[in-house]
């Protein structure tokens, strides 16, 4: 199931999806314990504000890479002063994705989908595009907000990753939202 991509959270909403209590809710090394090694390359897709981006650059370590890649320049302006007050520059890599696709020529480790996938006009063309994107061994975490996204809308999406030859490996615990963790 396809979303419109008026759908998409404009950035001057960004306190909405970047607020101490979701913070709190949503404790990155909670969620991102054991699945972003040192030295790894990590696409934080959609990144918004950068919610899990400075996290994900301090898990990479110095001779990792994150690619925040959002639509929005103006989300990536506010990743770029984070990233810079955290000092993880050298780290983080900014990319604006195009209308309908992502555009990446690099290959990574890891994806992070949080809270975005309902966003693209299509969820079929974005996991075939990541299914590409992903070294040999990588995943996908797909997170979706429980509240926003239905049921059969995730499901939805679900099997769109699976169209595109993704395996679901798990279905992650994870704070008001619904979640899967795919491999290749």
């Amino acid at each position: 199931m396809d979303a419109p991509s008026s759908a998409v959270c404009p950035a001057r909403f960004a306190w909405v999806i970047d607020n101490p209590l979701r913070r709190r809710l949503h404790n990155s090394e909670t969620i991102l314990g054991g699945l972003v090694a040192p030295g790894s390359t990590v696409l934080d897709l959609g990144c918004g504000s950068g919610v899990f981006t400075v996290a994900l650059a301090r898990r990479v370590g110095p001779s990792g890479r994150v690619i925040a890649a959002d639509l929005q320049p103006a989300m990536l302006a506010k990743v770029q002063q984070r990233v810079v007050r955290a000092e993880l520059q050298d780290r983080v890599a900014l990319h604006v994705c195009a209308p309908g696709r992502v555009g990446l020529s690099a290959r990574v480790d890891f994806v992070l989908a949080f809270w975005m996938v309902h966003e693209v006009p299509s969820a079929a063309a974005l996991f075939a595009e990541m299914h590409e994107t992903l070294n040999p061994e990588g995943k996908l975490l797909l997170v979706e907000p429980r509240l926003h996204v239905p049921r059969r809308v995730f499901q939805a999406e679900v099997d769109a990753a699976l169209r595109a030859n993704f395996k679901l490996l798990t279905q992650p615990s994870v704070r008001l939202s619904r979640a899967g963790l795919f491999g290749k």
